[in-house]
């Protein structure tokens, strides 16, 4: 059994934040999208933080290369579909991202199962840093607005875009790896 680790703990409080970010949205109390924003952030804060934690202590765990991206997931998936089910985002635009995280995850545990670990590439991190700015303006802002309109277009491009260099940097590492395997003859 691992050690339990400040980045390990912050992650598992990035899943826990999550259906506290949910209610906060769905309450529609007063300052509640404030509180959400707030949530929310706090969240984003810790999924950076552990990273740079995790890497720096030199403590990276299986723990944490599992349930990091899935806790980024969980948040930003949560995020989005409450904020369709508020009108706040089309819903297309959360299905995109929807099947561009499931694709690329996918293909990701696919590699995974032929020993080929796939990194995130600065595409990925983009499209994360972009998605995360775009939940968090879509928690506070009015919708409808042309800047907060074109914030969410660029995110969708950067996340399709992503999506694909993903998919095409996953079968690149795998056919890399493959090459490497192979007995020179």
């Amino acid at each position: 059994m691992e050690q339990i680790n400040l980045p390990n703990v912050l992650t598992v409080a990035r899943i826990l934040l999550v259906p506290v970010l949910v209610v906060a949205l769905l309450r529609g109390t007063a300052h509640g999208d404030w509180f959400a924003a707030a949530v929310f952030a706090a969240a984003s804060f810790t999924d950076m933080l552990d990273g740079r934690l995790a890497r720096s202590r030199d403590s990276i765990t299986t723990f944490g290369k599992l349930m990091d991206p899935v806790a980024d997931k969980l948040l930003i998936l949560a995020a989005l579909i409450t904020l369709v089910s508020l009108d706040r985002v089309a819903a297309w635009v959360a299905m995109v991202i929807v099947a561009r995280e499931f694709t690329v995850t996918a293909l990701r545990a696919q590699a995974g199962t032929q020993g080929v670990i796939v990194s995130a590439q600065s595409w990925g991190k983009w499209k994360t840093a972009l998605q995360v700015l775009m939940v968090f303006v879509l928690i506070l802002a009015q919708s409808g607005q042309l800047w907060v309109d074109l914030l969410v277009y660029l995110t969708v491009s950067v996340t399709v875009f992503s999506g694909v260099d993903a998919v095409f940097g996953v079968r690149r590492t795998v056919e890399e790896a493959r090459r490497a395997a192979k007995p020179r003859a």
